[in-house]
């Protein structure tokens, strides 16, 4: 697990190629404490490209200086910089082997690198974990970037006239010195939606993510993008079992990702809340042979403190157990360094940053996460509400728009400021159908609150722009057949899953130097999960029964009969309280407020609505707190 950072000129730079990409890497230092590397990788022709890759090494795996990077192939042809973990590189390496190559490191990233020398970019189809990679190839003068299936680990490319740069982090591109510091407004209306923005774009003008599932080859300012994998599409070819056959074969997939994610050459953490998908990742890799240690966050005295629940899990499973008690005090206090740790804002990730703090100055570098199990086994609410509107939407859209639209003009009204009658008004004026309702049970701000915030020149650059329906409209079209579940499972994974809690997961437990591995997310289960058949992923009076199945174990199905309580901060008192001064800066006019994007008199209603109770709860006016936070850290302007 690194940071990695590169560019690449087609013709000769007019700034010195080596000191952008330090910086660039200098700037992401906090991923990788214990190594670092800058060096030109293109050949040293005058009139060639040139190419130069950065590293900052978190070292994981093969703890010798023979795995730093970047790394080049014996001759010189090929250069690689990596971030992630290939679980499975052993396996792979055998197979390199099997053809006569010898490796000079017990490294990851040397297989990635010799297994592009024999398969080129296809290599990918053999890798399983959690990786962003960039290959430079000196023998035609390509640059090739790669990002894991599921969008784990990321990598952020600004391409401007005769250069690309990229860097596992923005503030690494911003570095450079290359880039504006904008803001995009069409991405601004996004977060205002979504509270994030969808890859590709990001906040900053001329800043992409690259998507997951795929690579991209850039030669003379040629760009062309190629998917590789697709959630939904590889479902499609996985094979159909019986209810009996298929639980055992997930039982078997799970334990197998469980023990791959423990490859390490340093210890190996979990973190164990009191709540179904932690207790599954803690509950497998106790079988495993290992004796795991286990990490509960707790808070003695309040409501949210799951720290004796998760003791007696510890307890049962034989873990050997650390509860990190934290006092108010220390939370509140530690806010202001999460908003300055921020790369890329959404409406959380304080929760993550304090959890990644915590056990990183416990010693631990790696630690496993149940993140994934909601978005695969139907955790959410969404699912349920899904079910619910597909069979409303039978009965209403037989209705005459004409008659929807009374009815939702008569709810809007009734309703008044209350935030489920709006998104009920809503949806009575849509077909119900998965493109158009499930942006809105994600939406933050209405469309009538956006266009109050928004500045009147970037609203209307904003204007009908809709990624997620877009996105998901293309998904119904093309698996028709797909069941709703398995619809929802797609539209959390590759929106909310991706674009807020992956990046959130990243960027805190990085600024940290934390490794966070989510076993749940291996490719292969989600392949298999997404497959099955929607009955066999319902509840049936037990949550995330097929996760809860899959795992088998006395345990896990006590926790799955406790009422569900994710890891939540009690972020609505604070910003009453002793947080309310850090708002206040933040959103007036020395903040957001002055800041000419949005609108100062929307910004205050919004934070007058949460002071009051009339409306707005603590995340509309947090997600503007973390906006501002942001750009101010970043330097980023309207």
């Amino acid at each position: 697990m690194c940071g990695i950072a590169g560019a690449v000129f087609w013709e000769q730079p007019r700034v010195d190629a080596v000191a952008a990409v330090d910086a660039m890497t200098t700037a992401q230092a906090h991923r990788g404490p214990d190594g670092h590397g800058v060096r030109r990788v293109s050949s040293a022709e005058s009139r060639g490209p040139v190419a130069v890759f950065g590293h900052r090494r978190l070292a994981i795996i093969d703890l010798t200086d023979r795995a730093a990077q970047p790394m080049q192939s014996a001759d010189g042809a090929l250069a690689l910089t990596f971030n992630g973990e290939i679980y499975n590189f052993h396996q792979v390496r055998r197979e390199l082997e099997s053809f006569g190559r010898r490796f000079r490191s017990d490294s990851d990233g040397e297989v990635i690198l010799q297994g592009y020398e024999q398969w080129g970019p296809r290599v990918i189809d053999r890798l399983r974990g959690m990786f962003a990679f960039a290959i430079w190839d000196n023998r035609n003068g390509e640059l090739t970037l790669a990002r894991d299936r599921m969008g784990i680990k990321p990598l952020y490319v600004h391409q401007a006239p005769g250069a690309v740069l990229f860097a596992s982090e923005i503030r690494g591109v911003l570095a450079a010195g290359l880039t504006d510091r904008r803001l995009d407004p069409v991405a601004l209306a996004q977060y205002l939606r979504m509270q994030t923005v969808a890859t590709p774009r990001t906040l900053v003008a001329g800043i992409e993510m690259l998507e997951p599932g795929c690579y991209v080859q850039c030669q003379d300012e040629r760009r062309r993008t190629t998917r590789y994998w697709d959630l939904l599409a590889s479902a499609d070819a996985s094979p159909r079992e019986a209810t009996g056959a298929a639980r055992a074969r997930l039982s078997e997939l799970l334990a197998e990702s469980a023990a791959l994610h423990l490859v390490s050459d340093v210890p190996v953490g979990v973190f164990l809340s009191s709540g179904i998908d932690s207790t599954a990742v803690a509950t497998l890799v106790s079988r495993s042979g290992v004796v795991p240690r286990t990490f509960t966050v707790s808070f003695p005295g309040t409501a949210l403190d799951e720290g004796r629940t998760a003791g007696e899990i510890a307890r049962r499973l034989g873990t050997e157990h650390v509860d990190i008690p934290l006092s108010a005090g220390d939370c509140t206090s530690a806010v202001v360094d999460a908003l300055a740790a921020i790369d890329h804002p959404s409406g959380d990730g304080v929760n993550t940053f304090l959890v990644a703090r915590a056990v990183r100055q416990a010693g631990v570098k790696v630690a496993l996460s149940g993140l994934g199990g909601d978005e695969l086994f139907g955790g959410y609410p969404s699912f349920r509400r899904m079910r619910q509107i597909a069979r409303w939407a039978r009965a209403w859209t037989w209705s005459p728009l004409g008659v929807r639209r009374a009815a939702a003009a008569a709810t809007r009204k009734l309703g008044g400021a209350s935030i489920a009658a709006g998104k009920a008004a809503a949806l009575l004026e849509t077909d119900g159908d998965l493109p158009s309702a499930y942006p809105l049970m994600r939406e933050l701000f209405s469309a009538s609150r956006r266009a109050a915030l928004l500045r009147a020149d970037l609203a209307a650059a904003a204007v009908q722009d809709e990624p997620y329906a877009a996105l998901l409209g293309g998904v119904v079209d093309q698996h028709p057949r797909a069941g709703i579940m398995t619809l929802v499972s797609y539209a959390e994974a590759r929106t909310y899953m991706h674009d807020v809690l992956l990046r959130d997961t990243d960027q805190m437990s990085m600024r940290h130097a934390l490794e966070v591995r989510v076993p749940l997310l291996d490719h292969r289960v989600a392949e298999y999960v997404m497959a099955l058949p929607d009955a066999m992923k319902q509840s049936s009076g037990v949550a995330k029964r097929l996760l809860v199945d899959g795992v088998d174990g006395q345990v896990l199905t006590s926790v799955a009969e406790r009422p569900k309580q994710g890891f939540v901060l009690p972020l609505d008192a604070w910003m009453r309280g002793e947080l309310r001064e850090l708002c206040e800066h933040h959103l007036g006019p020395a903040g957001l407020g002055g800041a000419g994007v949005l609108n100062a008199s929307a910004i205050h209603s919004v934070w007058q609505s949460f002071l009051d109770r009339t409306g707005d709860t603590w995340s509309r006016p947090w997600a503007l707190v973390a906006l501002h936070a942001w750009m101010e850290n970043a330097s980023i302007r309207g």
